[in-house]
C-alpha cells in the first residue's frame, strides 16, 4: 500500500512541477527524461548493471529527473512479486540516496521515510538496502522532527539486529551514531526505552570494528546523560562481557585495528558513570585474580580510571577486596608493568579517597583505607634485610604520593619508625637500605599551597641523617644521602640557610677528595639541582673553593711520585670544572663561574698555569655545557656575547699571531682539538642569542674576520692589519685555521638574524677553501661557505653558485692541479647544505660527485662523501644550528639518484666499481629501515657483489647495511639464501676486526629466516663457526657463541 502511495505522491508532484511550461516542451522533456530514467532502472534492476547506479546519481545532481521521478520509475520494481527484484529496486534507490541526500527536500524525506520503514517488514534480502537507504536518510540536514523516533521504533521492532550480516549490523551502529548527533532531544525522549533497543541490537556482537563502533554509541549513552532507567545493568552486561580484551589483530589486517583501541574503548565505556560501580568493582576484583598478565594490567588500569569518576560512597563497600588484591599483586608479582599499575591503581584510590567531604555523622573513608594500608606494610619497614620491605615501601610510597592528606597521614606513621632504625643500625648495607627507603617517602610527599610541608617536623632529623651518611667512606651510602639531599632540597621550606651552607660544603668536599667515579657523578648532579634553588649559597661557599683548588700549586714531591702527582692534579682539575658547570643554571651563578673557566684558558695560554692539553678541552667542554644548559635570559646572554666570545676569539687570535715566537711554551690555542671544542662552545651559545645579541655577534664576527677589527676583543694588543682569511706565508694555517670559530659564529645564528657583508665573506671563504694547504682551514671554510649559503634564500645565490661550479669544475678538470682535495671538500659541502634544503642546484651538484667515483685520485673519497650527504653532521647544518633541513631529504635523495649508481656501476671499469658500491652501502645504511626494506630487491645484486668487494670499508658499511634488514627479511632476500650464506661465511675470516663482528651478527640474523629455508645451511654454517670461536679478539668469539648457539639450535625440540 505505501509503494502506491508513493508512486501516487511522485506523480501528482511531476504534473505539478511542470504545468508552469508550455504544453509542447513539457511534453518533450518529460519524455526524455522519462526513457533516459527508464533505461537506467532496467539496466541495473533486470540487466545487474551496478554501474548504472553511479550514471542515476550523475543524472540526478545535474537535475535532469528527481527522487520521486525515481521512485515512480521503480514503481513496477519495488512492487514486484519476486523479492530479488525487490532488493535490486531498492538497492539503486538506496544508492542514488548515499549520493544525493544532501539534495532532498523536507517533503520528499517525509515519504521516502515512510517507505523504508515499511520496507523492514519485507523479505530479509530486501532489509540490507533498506538499512543503506535509512542510513542515508540520517544524514539529511532537513530530517523532520519526530522522525529519528519513528526510524529507531522500526528498526528495534522490525530487525534483529544479530542476524544480519556483519556490513549491515555495522550499518544499524552508523545510523545510531548519526541520530545521537543531530536528533539527541528527540532520543531521550524515549527514555530508557532506547537504552534497552540498544542493548538488544548489541548483545552477541563479536566483530572487532562493531564493537568500536558499539562501545562509542555506549560512550555517548553514559556521558550525553541518556536515561538508563531499569536497564543499568544490562547495559553495563552487554559491554562488559568483553572485558578484559582479549583480541590479536590478523597479520596485515587491512583495518589496522589494535586491541589498545579496543581496549580503551572499552574503558571509557565502563568507566563513565559511578553507576557501574557495583558492577564493575567486584568484576576487577575477580579477574585480579586471573593468571593472565594482560588481564590483570587491563584490570589494574581500568581501576585507576575508575577512581577518577567515583567517589568515596562508590567505593567504600569495595575497598578491602580492592586492596588485599593490589597488594597481592605488588607482593607477589613477577612483571613490573603489573607492579607499576597496580601502584598507579592504589594512588588513583587513595586521591579519590582524599577528594571526599567529611561529614560530622561519616567515618573518614581515607583514614580507614590508610590504617588498613599502614597495618599490611608498615611493619615491613622495621626488615630492611628481608624482601618484602621494598614493596611495602612502593605500596605506603604510592598512597603518600596520592594527597596532601594521605601524605601527612603516611609519615606521621612511618617517618618516625624508619629515623630511629637508620640511628640504631650499624651496618651500611642496612642503613642503605633505609636511606633509599626515606628517598622515596621525600620524593612522594605531595604539598599544599596554605599548608606546610608535612616533612617539616622532620626535617633536622632528616637533615641531620643525610650530613651523617655524606661523612660515611662508603660509595653507595653517599650516593643514596645526596640523593636525599636533592629531594629535601627540591621541596618547599625543608632546608633552612644553614642546612644550605652546611650541604653545598659537605658537596664541595665531595668534589675536592673523592675520586670514585659514581660519586663524582652523583654529587654533580646533585649540586646542579641544588645551585638552581639556592644559586647564593653555591656563589659564596663551593665557587671559591673550586676555583682555589683549581689553581692551587701542587705540593712538591718526590721524583718516584711526581707522575702520580700530576695525574692525581688533573683529575681533580676535572671534577672542579665539571662541577662548575653543573652548578651554572642560573644567571648569578654563570657570571661567577664562567669566569674562572675562561682564567683557566688564560693560564695555560700564558703558561702561568700547569694545565693540560685534556684540561683546556674539559674546560671548553664544560663552557658549552654551561651555554646549553643555562637558562634563557637576557644575563645569561650578556655574559657569553660580551666575555666568552670576545674572550675565546682574543685567545686564539694571541696564539695564532705569537706563532712560534716563545720557544718555552706553546699555546694551546693552535692545537687543532683544542679549537675544535671552541667551536660547539660558540655555536652552542649563539644558537641561543636573542635577535638582537645575535645581530651584533654576526656584524662583530665578520668584521674581525673580513677587516681585522679587534676592538671588542679584550687586552686589544693586536697588529692594525690583521687578514684571517688571506693567504699569507708558510706559517699562515695559525691564523686561516680559525676560520672554523667564525663558523661557529655566523652559521649557528637564527634565520633571521643577517649576515653583513656576506657576499664578500662567502667569496673570501671560496677562495681561502680552494687555496689554502691546510686541512682544518680549508674544511672549515667550506663548512662555513655551505652553512652560509644553506640559510640564504636571496635570487643571487643561484649566481654564487655557478660561479663556484665553475671553480670547482675547473680545478677538478685538471689532474695536475695542487688543490683537487679542496675544491671536492668544498663541492661536497654545498652540495649538502643544498640537498638538505631541496634546492633544486643539488642535483647539479650531486652529479658532480657521482662524476668523481669513477676519479682515479679522488673516487674513494667521493664514495665516503656520501655517508656526510646522507648523515647528520654535529657541528654545522643540523636543526640545533637553525640549518633549513627538510623531512625526508635521504629518502628524496635515493629515490631520484638511486638509478644513476646503477647505471655508473653497470659502466664503470672493473677497478672503479667499489666506489660505486661504497657510495651505495653509505646511501642505504642512513635511510630508514622501511625504505630499505622496500629498495632492497632492486639493488640486492649490488649489494651482493658488495659482499664480494675487496675494500674492508665497503664490506663493513654493506653489512651494517643488511643486518637489520634481515631480522626481518622480505622475499627477495630468502630466494637468495645461498649467496648470502656463501659470502657471509667468507667474511668471518677477513682481517679486519669490524668486518668479523658484523659479518657473524648477519649469520646470527639469518637464523631468524624460515626454518625449512635454512636448515640445509646449518651443518655448512656450523663447521665455518668453528674458527671464529678461537679468534684472538674476544668481541668476535662473543658475537660466534651468540650465532653458533642460535644455529645449534635449529631444528632442535627447544630450539625456535
Amino acid at each position: 500500500m505505501t509503494v502506491f502511495l508513493i508512486i501516487s505522491f511522485c506523480f501528482t508532484a511531476r504534473t505539478f512541477h511542470a504545468c508552469s511550461l508550455p504544453f509542447e516542451l513539457k511534453l518533450f522533456m518529460m519524455a526524455a527524461d522519462s526513457a533516459i530514467l527508464v533505461g537506467l532502472v532496467e539496466e541495473f534492476v533486470s540487466g545487474q548493471q551496478d554501474s548504472k547506479a553511479a550514471d542515476t546519481a550523475t543524472g540526478l545532481k545535474k537535475g535532469q529527473f528527481t527522487i520521486l521521478q525515481l521512485v515512480e520509475a521503480l514503481g513496477l520494481h519495488l512492487t514486484s512479486s519476486q523479492p530479488q527484484t525487490r532488493a535490486r529496486g531498492v538497492q539503486l534507490l538506496s544508492s542514488v540516496l548515499q549520493t544525493c541526500h544532501g539534495d532532498l527536500t523536507e517533503g520528499e524525506v517525509v515519504v521516502l521515510l515512510a517507505f523504508y520503514e515499511n520496507r523492514l517488514k519485507d523479505h530479509y534480502v530486501i532489509t540490507p538496502h533498506v538499512l543503506q537507504g535509512l542510513k542515508a536518510l540520517t544524514k539529511c540536514s532537513v530530517l523532520p522532527p519526530g522522525s529519528a523516533v519513528s526510524i529507531l521504533k522500526s528498526l528495534f521492532q522490525d530487525v534483529h539486529v544479530q542476524s544480519l550480516m556483519l556490513a549491515e549490523r555495522s550499518c544499524v551502529y552508523n545510523i545510531l551514531i548519526q541520530l545521537m548527533e543531530s536528533k539527541e532531544s528527540e532520543l531521550k525522549g524515549l527514555g530508557a526505552d532506547f537504552v534497552f533497543g540498544f542493548v538488544q541490537s548489541v548483545d552477541g556482537e563479536r566483530d572487532p570494528r562493531n564493537l568500536l563502533l558499539a562501545f562509542q554509541i555506549a560512550r555517548k549513552i553514559i556521558r550525553g546523560g541518556y536515561d538508563l532507567g531499569k536497564f543499568t545493568e544490562e547495559l553495563f552486561e552487554v559491554t562488559s562481557c568483553y572485558f578484559p580484551i582479549d583480541f590479536s589483530p590478523p597479520p596485515n589486517d587491512p583495518h589496522g585495528i589494535t586491541q589498545e583501541e579496543l581496549i580503551l574503548a572499552l574503558r571509557a565505556v565502563l568507566t563513565g558513570t559511578p553507576c557501574f560501580a557495583e558492577f564493575l568493582l567486584p568484576l576487577i576484583i575477580e579477574k585480579l585474580d586471573s593468571d593472565i598478565q594482560s588481564a590483570k594490567l587491563d584490570s589494574l588500569q581500568t581501576l585507576s580510571a575508575c577512581a577518577s569518576v567515583y567517589e568515596h560512597k562508590e567505593l567504600a563497600e569495595f575497598l578491602p577486596g580492592l586492596w588485599a588484591s593490589l597488594r597481592r599483586e605488588v607482593f607477589q608479582t613477577a612483571s613490573e608493568k603489573v607492579e607499576s599499575a597496580g601502584l598507579a591503581a592504589l594512588t588513583a584510590l587513595t586521591a579519590c579517597l582524599s577528594r571526599s567531604v567529611l561529614s560530622s555523622d561519616s567515618e573518614d573513608s581515607l583514614n580507614v583505607f590508610l590504617d588498613l594500608v599502614l597495618k599490611d606494610c608498615k611493619h615491613h619497614l622495621c626488615e630492611p634485610d628481608l624482601k618484602l620491605v621494598w614493596p611495602s615501601a612502593k605500596l605506603l610510597q604510592a598512597c603518600s604520593s596520592a594527597s596532601y592528606r594521605a601524605s601527612h597521614k603516611v609519615t606521621a606513621a612511618v617517618m618516625p619508625s624508619l629515623i630511629e632504625q637508620y640511628n640504631s643500625r650499624t651496618q651500611c648495607a642496612q642503613r642503605r637500605t633505609l636511606l633509599e627507603v626515606l628517598q622515596g617517602f621525600v620524593q612522594s610527599v605531595r604539598s599544599s599551597q596554605e599548608d606546610d610541608s608535612v616533612l617539616l617536623d622532620f626535617s633536622q632529623s632528616l637533615c641531620s641523617i643525610v650530613f651523617s651518611a655524606l661523612s660515611e667512606s662508603n660509595a653507595g651510602l653517599q650516593i643514596t644521602s645526596m640523593h636525599v639531599l636533592t629531594a629535601l632540597g627540591q621541596q618547599t621550606g625543608l632546608l633552612v640557610e644553614s642546612d644550605v651552607k652546611l650541604a653545598v660544603d659537605h658537596l664541595t668536599r665531595i668534589v675536592l677528595e673523592e675520586e670514585d667515579v659514581t660519586v663524582s657523578t652523583a654529587v654533580v648532579e646533585s649540586a646542579g639541582t641544588l645551585a638552581r634553588l639556592h644559586p647564593a649559597a653555591f656563589i659564596s661557599n663551593m665557587v671559591p673553593q673550586l676555583k682555589g683548588s683549581i689553581f692551587s700549586e701542587s705540593l712538591a714531591q718526590a721524583d718516584g711520585a711526581a707522575a702520580s702527582q700530576e695525574h692525581s692534579q688533573q683529575a681533580l682539575h676535572q671534577r672542579c670544572v665539571t662541577a662548575l658547570a653543573a652548578v651554572s643554571s642560573h644567571p648569578s651563578v654563570v657570571q661567577e663561574t664562567t669566569p674562572v673557566l675562561i682564567q683557566v684558558l688564560t693560564s695555560a695560554h700564558t703558561g702561568t698555569g700547569s694545565f693540560s692539553l685534556e684540561e683546556v678541552i674539559a674546560v671548553c667542554l664544560s663552557l658549552q655545557r654551561i651555554a646549553g644548559q643555562a637558562e634563557d635570559t637576557e644575563e645569561n646572554g650578556q655574559v657569553f656575547h660580551d666575555i666568552i666570545i670576545p674572550r675565546l676569539l682574543g685567545l686564539a687570535l694571541q696564539a695564532a699571531l705569537n706563532g712560534e715566537c716563545s720557544s718555552e711554551h706553546r699555546s694551546p690555542f693552535v692545537e687543532e682539538t683544542v679549537l675544535s671544542a671552541m667551536v660547539p662552545v660558540i655555536s652552542t651559545t649563539c644558537s641561543r642569542l636573542q635577535s638582537q645579541l645575535a645581530g651584533r655577534t654576526a656584524l662583530r664576527s665578520v668584521s674581525l674576520f673580513l677587516d681585522g677589527d679587534v676592538s671588542f676583543l679584550p687586552e686589544n694588543a693586536f697588529p692594525s692589519q690583521i687578514q684571517l682569511l688571506k693567504k699569507q706565508a708558510s706559517d699562515s694555517w695559525k691564523q686561516s685555521q680559525m676560520v672554523c670559530l667564525l663558523m661557529g659564529c655566523v652559521c649557528s645564528l637564527p634565520r633571521g638574524v643577517e649576515i653583513p657583508q656576506v657576499d664578500r665573506l662567502l667569496l673570501e671563504l671560496e677562495e681561502l677553501s680552494c687555496t689554502c694547504d691546510h686541512p682544518l682551514s680549508y674544511t672549515s671554510a667550506a663548512k662555513c661557505y655551505a652553512g652560509l649559503v644553506n640559510k640564504w634564500h636571496v635570487e643571487a645565490l643561484e649566481s654564487l653558485i655557478d660561479r663556484m661550479l665553475k671553480r670547482i669544475s675547473s680545478e677538478l678538470a685538471s689532474a695536475s692541479s695542487s688543490v683537487r682535495t679542496q675544491a671536492f671538500t668544498l663541492l661536497l659541502w654545498v652540495a649538502k647544505a643544498l640537498l638538505i634544503r631541496y634546492h633544486p642546484l643539488s642535483t647539479t651538484l650531486t652529479d658532480k660527485l657521482f662524476s668523481l667515483l669513477s676519479d682515479p685520485e679522488l673516487g674513494s673519497l667521493a664514495a665516503d662523501g656520501f655517508s656526510l650527504l646522507m648523515s647528520d653532521s654535529t657541528d654545522i647544518l643540523n636543526r640545533g644550528c637553525h640549518a633549513d633541513v627538510r623531512i625526508m631529504y635521504r629518502q628524496r635523495f635515493f629515490t631520484e639518484n638511486s638509478s644513476k649508481l646503477v647505471q655508473g656501476f653497470n659502466t664503470a671499469p672493473q677497478e672503479r666499481k667499489s666506489c660505486y658500491l661504497k657510495a651505495l652501502s653509505h646511501i642505504l645504511t642512513n635511510l630508514p629501515r622501511q625504505v630499505q626494506i622496500t629498495e632492497l630487491p632492486a639493488l640486492l645484486p649490488l649489494l651482493l657483489e658488495a659482499l664480494s668487494c675487496p675494500d674492508q670499508g665497503v664490506q663493513q658499511s654493506t653489512l651494517s647495511c643488511l643486518q637489520p634488514v634481515l631480522l626481518d627479511p622480505p622475499s627477495a632476500l630468502i630466494t637468495q639464501l645461498e649467496a648470502l650464506v656463501g659470502r657471509m661465511l667468507s667474511l668471518i675470516t677477513s682481517p679486519s676486526m669490524k668486518v668479523r663482528i658484523a659479518s657473524l651478527r648477519c649469520i646470527h640474523a639469518l637464523a631468524r629466516f624460515p626454518e625449512h629455508e635454512i636448515m640445509p645451511f646449518r651443518a655448512r654454517v656450523l663447521r665455518a663457526l668453528a674458527t671464529p670461536l678461537d679468534d684472538r679478539k674476544r668481541m668476535v668469539r662473543s658475537e660466534a657463541v651468540l650465532a653458533r648457539n642460535e644455529w645449534f639450535l635449529l631444528g632442535s625440540p627447544g630450539g625456535r
